[in-house]
């Protein structure tokens, strides 16, 4: 009988080693991606019907043939996964989701204080509480910052309390590809932010003990007592996981030197100390040669490493990053006490699909992307035949073996740095260029000298003697950031790029799976989307406008070196976001003082030459009333025509018309100018989800 199709597909999978573990979890994570790139519920019951069809195909196709077992297996398995990946963050939406506030309100509000964040670099504390809304009595979380000057010892986790507090539903992306924060106030249930207008009365104390949270305050104040400065704070951050004291100079500086994922408790924290209690304990119990022979101390290392694990997590706040972190380094004690391989891909599979089945909606977060693709990165590397030849054990000196292995963390590094590049870019729309270099050192640095110092100064503590390991602590702490600060001054050490699509960053991300998943040379052809989205990506125009969801910003690329802005920007959100996404970072330019332009109180116009066309833009600024019959002629006299105000329905100008009613429709504009103009609108990402009200309205 000649071999058909899937006879041939069969064979090709019995051949590449197919391991369907990983495979598993690539799957459930396409089915989240789905839902969230998917428009509404027509579409996100269409995934799921796709993923059922393809599951009853592959098994109608095989009709018993034992030939084809590899073929249906991987079908069957990834339609019914990808299936259940589409239910299981619909399901988890319909049940954490809370919606927001319908609008702004102030006045007075009472309730019970759910968490306490304290931030001394910004002046203020942020008390997350548990109350009802006005409207509707539905019981909702809303989150207040407070002054640090009004703060109250009395105020923890507990206390019943009441305050004057302005209060705004959670922020839609500014712009196109910017921080959607209605998204991630949606899956905390959080209906609110704002900020307390008045003093805070506390009704009813806290409870006495059960909380963990002022115990982790505790041991960050008692850090920070022990070590003053940035050295003190980062410290603090490091023992208990609070990084408000982190002043904001040096918390860019890390993040421009590719060094921020050490300021946050995740994998690198976790496994130092899960792996170093380990050790310790095997250690300590192979010198009692009774408990060696009588007992299996991997599996009581196992057991100490995961109490110190569990409980290190919960000391520092059991943040979903922590915990992730804890769940996966579990697995590796697990693997560890049954004698298998410690780290592995069909592990790390295990591991996400655990941490996605409880959190589904983590991974469209950064801090999942960058952790799980960091040790994607490791294991690829470390299990390709090259490398595992080039580190096999041989007859050589030691200085020899040294370099072997100082090339191998160099060789790790870069191999993470381009594993994370496509998701930095992605969330961030900015890169350092030398973070490969820097963590070189940073990480054996924090790994094996500040974590060591900083427990053992807590340790000696107890006793009064730490003075000299926190004096160790403080200068090895000096010397990242020292570190940290050199690297991002160089010049060109970051690099803006604008927003990066939806498909090239799932270009990236298939190309990096396949290139991590496979074996042989077949992996190779992960390159071929990689290259592609790379091509995407430097193609990839910057905007030549950028519009606010509530018109008040307007920036203006591609007239001269400096972003123009219709209003001056200072240090802020707002700056930021639309630097990034305009691939800018210098100072911006506000337009009244640009020569081109032409501003009264109440307008801004200029005229933008783009592929030998003119646009002439006209954008309000100012909320006085006009003369009707002016801005009717002003209006058709331009192509677009932005405001912070409804406009009448005499402006119409020749092209676009973005004002404050159709603006809170499509959310903030991205606008592209050549012989025509293409628009990309906020809206265009969000569809139907429970955070977007745009599609309500």
């Amino acid at each position: 009988m000649a071999e058909d199709a899937g006879d041939r597909v069969d064979r090709f999978l019995a051949a590449a080693g197919f391991d369907r573990a990983p495979w598993l979890a690539v799957a459930l994570v396409a089915g989240i991606a789905a839902w969230f790139a998917g428009p509404g519920p027509g579409w996100w019951v269409a995934a799921i019907a796709g993923g059922l069809l393809l599951a009853t195909a592959a098994a109608a196709l095989w009709r018993g043939r034992d030939e084809r077992y590899h073929l249906l297996a991987a079908c069957v398995a990834l339609g019914l996964v990808f299936a259940g990946g589409v239910a299981l963050i619909w399901l988890r939406s319909e049940a954490v989701g809370t919606p927001a506030l319908q609008r702004p309100v102030a006045g007075p509000l009472t309730g019970r204080i759910v968490d306490r964040i304290e931030q001394p670099a910004e002046g203020r504390v942020r008390l997350v509480l548990a109350t009802r809304e006005g409207e509707t009595g539905r019981a909702v979380k809303v989150r207040v910052n407070l002054p640090l000057e009004d703060e109250d010892a009395r105020l923890v986790e507990g206390a019943l309390i009441r305050l004057e507090a302005r209060l705004m539903p959670p922020a839609s992306p500014m712009v196109p590809g910017g921080y959607d924060f209605a998204r991630i106030a949606w899956f905390q249930g959080l209906a609110a932010t704002g900020a307390a207008s008045g003093p805070v009365e506390v009704l009813q104390g806290a409870p006495e003990g059960g909380a963990l949270g002022p115990l982790q305050r505790s041991l960050a104040d008692h850090v920070r007592a022990r070590l003053s400065g940035s050295s003190g704070a980062i410290a603090a951050a490091l023992a208990s996981g609070d990084r408000g004291a982190i002043a904001p100079a040096d918390e860019e500086a890390m993040r421009d030197a590719g060094l921020t994922h050490l300021l946050s408790i995740s994998g690198l924290h976790v496994s130092a100390l899960i792996g170093a209690a380990y050790l310790l304990a095997l250690r300590l119990l192979a010198l009692s040669p009774w408990l060696a022979l009588r007992l299996r101390l991997p599996l009581i290392a196992a057991a100490t490493a995961a109490l110190a694990g569990i409980g290190y997590t919960l000391l520092t706040g059991a943040e979903v990053p922590t915990v992730r972190s804890c769940l996966g380094a579990l697995l590796v004690l697990c693997a560890l006490a049954l004698g298998r391989e410690p780290l592995s891909l069909r592990m790390l599979a295990v591991a996400a699909m655990l941490v996605l089945l409880i959190w589904p909606e983590s991974l469209i977060g950064p801090s999942f992307q960058l952790s799980f693709a960091a040790v994607i990165a490791i294991v690829a590397l470390h299990d390709s035949a090259p490398v595992r030849a080039f580190l096999a054990p041989r007859e050589e000196p030691g200085w020899r073996r040294s370099v072997r292995r100082l090339a191998m963390l160099l060789a790790s590094g870069l191999v993470i740095e381009w594993a994370l590049m496509p998701i930095v870019l992605f969330h961030f729309h900015r890169a350092g260029i030398y973070g490969a270099f820097a963590n070189v050192i940073a990480i054996p640095l924090v790994t094996f000298v500040c974590m060591p110092l900083i427990a053992l100064a807590l340790l000696l503590d107890l006793v009064g003697l730490g003075a000299p390991a926190w004096w160790l602590a403080g200068h090895s702490l000096d010397l990242m950031l020292g570190l940290a600060h050199l690297t991002a001054s160089q010049p060109n050490a970051v690099h803006l790029l604008p927003q990066m699509g939806g498909g090239t960053f799932a270009l990236f991300v298939a190309g990096g799976l396949w290139l991590a998943l496979w074996h042989g040379r077949v992996r190779l052809l992960g390159l071929v989307p990689v290259a592609t989205a790379t091509i995407l990506l430097l193609t990839t125009p910057v905007p030549d406008l950028l519009v606010t969801g509530d018109g008040r910003h307007v920036a203006i690329s591609g007239e001269g070196e400096r972003l123009l802005v219709l209003r001056p920007l200072r240090e802020g959100f707002a700056r930021e976001v639309l630097g990034e996404l305009a691939a800018n970072g210098g100072e911006p330019l506000p337009l009244a003082e640009w020569p081109d332009a032409r501003c009264s109180r109440d307008f801004c116009s200029i005229e933008l030459l783009r592929e030998g066309r003119r646009w002439r833009v006209l954008m309000s600024r100012s909320r006085r009333l006009v003369d009707a019959a002016q801005l009717s002629r002003a209006c058709s006299a331009a192509d677009i025509v932005v405001a912070d105000r409804r406009l009448p329905r005499t402006c119409v100008p020749r092209e676009i018309r973005a004002d404050r009613w159709s603006l809170a429709r499509t959310g903030g504009l991205a606008i592209d100018l050549g012989r025509t103009a293409e628009v990309t609108s906020v809206s265009d990402s969000q569809g139907e989800h429970g955070w977007w009200r745009g599609w309500r309205d």
